[in-house]
């Protein structure tokens, strides 16, 4: 099974620290949300995890190799990554987006083999995009377009998924359903790490939960064990009322603090 462990990753840019001493662990069958408030280092973090930066100090391993070591293609071909910022050059048709997935194993646009031209179709049908294949990418709504970057990262075929706010910007159903499409990806034998803001769905949907402040990771853990008002109030600087309820964590946003 592959796994990925950063062991105390430390990242520093203009004279500030943005990841101290952090420790952080994906593998496939888990669904791994990290949550913290804005600065907490939690895109820095993601980015050394998926070998785009390279920290100061402490290790990234990838199965036992180092993640930035590994040649882009190889990586690409184990640890698929989606970006927080996702802009298109041009208004291409959904297939052709989806079909990016496959460059790491060769295949290129209208040179597609057997393999990559089932990936591509698979991924469409994972995110609900049926239908669209032919549809120009800019004539698609926020939560269709989402659906489009996860299914290119879905069509990379890789045992382990990265995504950094996959669902910014979405409204509340969109945010389900794009959910449902990474809880199905970690219940079939993928693992993601996914970066969110929203407590709540990451309490309801997440097997684990790994928390950021000020750069460190404060709490990593099952959500029903990390969870408490004190730790939400502490890292978010917000009052919260946690409810257990058929086996997960409602978590209610009440007031500032």
């Amino acid at each position: 099974m592959t796994e990925l462990v950063a062991r105390d990753v430390r990242v520093a840019a203009g004279g500030k620290v943005l990841v101290d001493a952090a420790n952080a662990s994906l593998r496939g069958g888990e669904l791994v949300a990290v949550l913290g408030p804005n600065g907490a280092g939690k895109t820095t973090l993601t980015r050394v995890l998926a070998g785009i930066l390279e920290p100061d100090s402490g290790s990234v391993m990838l199965d036992g190799e180092a993640v930035a070591a590994l040649p882009a293609a190889a990586r690409a071909r184990r640890l698929a990554y989606l970006p927080q910022n996702r802009p298109l050059a041009w208004p291409n048709p959904v297939r052709d987006v989806v079909a990016l997935g496959r460059y790491a194993h060769g295949g290129t646009l209208g040179r597609l083999g057997d393999a990559d031209r089932r990936a591509v179709d698979a991924a469409i049908a994972a995110c609900d995009l049926a239908g669209f294949e032919d549809r120009s990418c800019d004539t698609l709504s926020g939560g269709e377009l989402a659906r489009v970057h996860l299914a290119r990262a879905l069509a990379a075929e890789a045992p382990l998924l990265l995504a950094d706010e996959p669902m910014v910007a979405l409204d509340p159903r969109q945010r389900f359903r794009m959910a449902g499409h990474l809880r199905s990806f970690v219940d079939d034998g993928g693992g993601a790490l996914v970066v969110l803001h929203d407590i709540a769905l990451a309490a309801r949907i997440a097997d684990r939960l790994l928390v950021m402040n000020d750069g460190r990771v404060v709490a990593d853990g099952m959500p029903r064990a990390i969870l408490t008002e004190r730790l939400v109030a502490d890292v978010y600087g917000v009052r919260a009322r946690l409810v257990e309820r058929a086996g997960h964590v409602d978590v209610h946003i009440e007031s500032a603090l």
